[in-house]
């Protein structure tokens, strides 16, 4: 008897990709912001969209998961940080739209809040590096990030019980 490999081929992954290019209805996928102290875990996109860019770890929801699992789940292949989930923080759409005006990618990302538990950052999975940077670092340009991850940081950064009411990151 003969077992099937449950990883999925590059074959695969690629047939992933180009199926999310030009889709009938937004892609749900989750970002994990994890914080150790006044320092957050970032990530390098190795893939596109939007290689070479950093910004948290996170990807698409698989059917089946919660966010939060989803959320921990990507934390860890791309970064071997083990991190317990702490609520969600926010919800974006990241739309692109090609020259004819056409909507080329659509996400909607669902940031949830990580309490690091274990693990210094080793770039896996569709990450080509991760650092630990603080709000300082962003703010001079060390890293090119995407333009909500700074917002995204600050809230991050600011406890819970001082969030907007009404907000995800509020206590209920």
């Amino acid at each position: 008897m003969t077992t099937q490999s449950t990883e999925p081929t590059t074959a695969d992954l690629d047939a992933r990709r180009a199926a999310r290019r030009y889709p009938d209805r937004p892609i749900v996928a989750v970002l994990a912001v994890v914080l150790r102290g006044e320092q957050a875990l970032i990530v390098q996109r190795a893939q596109q969209p939007n290689a070479g860019r950093w910004g948290f770890p996170g990807g698409v929801l698989e059917l089946g998961e919660t966010v939060a699992e989803g959320a921990m789940r990507e934390l860890a292949e791309e970064t071997g940080i083990v991190a317990k989930p702490a609520g969600v923080l926010d919800v974006h759409d990241a739309i692109t739209r090609d020259a004819e005006g056409r909507v080329q990618f659509h996400y909607l990302l669902i940031a949830v809040r990580g309490i690091w538990q274990s693990g210094e950052g080793e770039p896996a999975d569709d990450a080509a590096a991760c650092a630990w940077v603080t709000r300082a670092d962003i703010v001079a340009g060390k890293y090119p990030t995407f333009p909500t991850l700074l917002p995204l940081l600050d809230r991050a950064l600011k406890p819970a019980a001082d969030a907007e009411p009404g907000h995800p990151a509020a206590p209920q």
